[in-house]
């Protein structure tokens, strides 16, 4: 056996034992190997992938503890409860918990595995000397994007972490993310110390999730439409805490129960908000992007932005959320061209140095929503990859558009725009256009314009979504009071330089709608009644263990308890996902329901 075999084979019985996995995924082997044999790694990893499997295995088999910086006190609290429920010694240092001392006593003693804490605890000078009274495995740095100016999610507390990483030049350094660029991933490698052969990056595919954009239309009922559609949870997201709070209200009509979250909510509302989601199983979520990344639950089966998020890396991380089991999830984004007029808007507020890659941010964003081809493929061509052209599992994929060239139509509106004087609306302009016979546009005297009434009546069902894929793309921008003025290509489009294809809409927008749900991960007919036993049973205990239901068993796992019906703990704990703890929690529990279902 290698050298490498030998010191990986104790890390192979622990993860069978322990987490009742056979093998590991993806690039897991990788991170594992540089871990235990002491050197410094970034892991891009998707979401789903298994990133805390990367340092909590090699934590259960290491001298010392590990330290995991984590930003949220809930992603701590529940990675807590599910290294708690594989029987791994784990406690988290935070304001929210009252057992610090017996923490800090539980550490200094070496009876940790892992202990987790917040940056801003971190970088304390007392916690650097807490650290010096026992022994330390590894540091662990979680969301570590968090540490990148150039990061979407950037955390100030996060770049006073290098001093206390030099503080402990001996222990390595294992730092995580599911979405960095290749600019963001070179800032984490010089901020974190880590050198570049450290890098390990996993691919960003998440093939589970089918990607469906749409324009928004009567939102609410389009949302309303994909909760009667899709079940499981679900998050919503909206950009502002009013939206938040109506659509919330709105949607509560639907059927399902549905809670709001943002920041302007009392803390202990947000609190029991967040522990009704994450231990419901058909919950919805309306929530502003505060809410989401302390959530490591796994059956989320659908992501739904109500708006434009801040960047694709963004968009990649918030649909990320859903599917981290595996199991077919939905991302659905509605969007509105007022999003990138506003989202315009705000790059003046964004400092100097930095408004050049905001602004190519919201250009790729622009080209995401008005793309005709696979979504998939613009997501992973964004993060460095080279995929196929078609994936089979986004909106345009299964229902290939029809592309139009508008360019004639484009210099029609960009036209009307300029010779109204730059300073009006799309209302204004629309109805020049079609020759409206309205009060206003004579008061202009823009009924005497060479543009007026130049678009017909099929052209004209084609200006609204022209006017979107136009301020996508910049070729339109707004003015101070709202107004459209010509902005990017706009001028090239009007010489014929530049052309514009739209996608043809459809006639429906409420049948397109329907389409999106994503189905459930198909359970054999005969199976079908043992797997909602099982589903009843974990929830019994996970309400009497106060865990939510997935720190018991994933689907996947009780899937394939129904399909085999193993007679015994052995058989029973061989299956993925039962390791040994959770076979001496819960094993005979389980083979008591598939004995009293198959003599029913």
């Amino acid at each position: 056996m290698s050298e490498i075999g030998e010191m990986m084979a104790p890390t192979h019985e622990a993860l069978r034992t322990i987490f009742g996995f056979a093998g590991f995924r993806g690039v897991q082997q990788q991170v594992v190997e540089r871990v235990m044999a002491g050197r410094s790694t970034l892991a891009v990893m998707p979401t789903g992938a298994g990133k805390s499997l990367t340092y909590q295995l090699p934590a259960t088999l290491l001298q010392g503890t590990c330290i995991v910086v984590s930003p949220l006190i809930a992603l701590m609290h529940d990675q807590l409860r599910s290294a708690r429920a594989n029987g791994i010694r784990a406690a988290a240092l935070t304001s929210a918990d009252a057992d610090q001392a017996a923490t800090i006593a539980a550490f200094r003693a070496g009876e940790l595995d892992l202990l987790y804490v917040a940056p801003e605890r971190a970088s304390q000078p007392y916690f650097r000397q807490l650290l010096t009274e026992a022994q330390l495995a590894l540091f662990a740095v979680d969301e570590a994007h968090c540490v990148s100016e150039w990061g979407h999610d950037f955390r100030p507390d996060y770049r006073q972490l290098r001093p206390l990483l030099d503080s402990f030049a001996h222990v390595p350094r294992l730092a995580l993310t599911a979405t960095a660029d290749a600019h963001t991933r070179a800032d984490i490698l010089t901020q974190l110390g880590i050198a570049p052969e450290g890098l390990i990056v996993a691919g960003f595919d998440r093939p589970n999730i089918r990607y469906m954009i749409r324009p928004r239309q009567e939102l609410p009922r389009q949302l309303a439409t994909l909760l009667a559609e899709q079940p499981g949870p679900g998050i919503v997201y909206a950009p502002t805490r009013r939206q938040v709070e109506e659509l919330a209200t709105r949607l509560a009509t639907a059927g399902r129960p549905v809670l709001p979250y943002h920041a302007g909510l009392p803390p202990e509302q947000r609190a029991a908000n967040q522990s009704e989601f994450v231990a419901s199983e058909h919950m919805v979520m309306v929530a502003t992007i505060a809410f989401g990344m302390g959530i490591d639950k796994p059956d989320v089966r659908f992501v739904a932005h109500a708006g434009l998020p801040k960047s694709i890396e963004a968009y990649y991380q918030e649909t990320g959320r859903a599917g981290r089991d595996g199991d077919p999830a939905l991302a659905l984004m509605l969007w509105g061209a007022g999003d990138f007029r506003q989202a315009r808007q705000r790059l003046d507020e964004v400092e100097g140095h930095r408004r050049a890659a905001e602004r190519t941010r919201l250009d790729a964003l622009g080209a995401l929503v008005e793309a005709p081809g696979c979504r998939r493929a613009i997501l992973l061509r964004h993060f460095g990859e080279d995929p196929p052209e078609r994936c089979g599992n986004c909106d345009n994929c299964l229902a290939p558009p029809q592309v139009i060239d508008a360019t004639d139509l484009a210099r029609k509106l960009l036209s009307a725009v300029y010779r109204t004087g730059q300073s009006f609306g799309l209302g204004h302009v629309l109805k020049v256009l079609i020759g409206a016979n309205d009060e206003r546009v004579q008061q202009r005297g823009h009924e005497s314009l060479s543009v007026f009434g130049i678009v017909d009546e099929e052209e004209a069902r084609l200006l609204q979504p022209l006017a979107r894929t136009l301020q996508a793309r910049g070729s339109l921008a707004a003015t101070e009071h709202g107004g459209l003025q010509l902005a990017g290509d706009a001028r090239a489009i009007l010489k014929g330089e530049s052309t514009v294809a739209i996608v043809r809409p459809a006639r429906t927008e409420r049948r397109r709608t329907r389409s999106a749900a994503v189905p459930a991960e198909p359970v054999d007919p005969a199976d079908a009644t043992m797997f909602e036993t099982l589903r009843a049973l974990r929830l019994q205990l996970a309400r009497e263990a106060q865990v939510p239901p997935y720190v018991i068993f994933h689907d996947s796992t009780l899937r394939a308890i129904a399909a085999t019906r193993p007679a015994d703990l052995g058989a029973l704990g061989a299956i993925p996902g039962i390791g040994a703890r959770k076979l001496e929690s819960y094993g005979r529990a389980f083979l008591e329901a598939i004995a009293a279902h198959d003599q029913a």
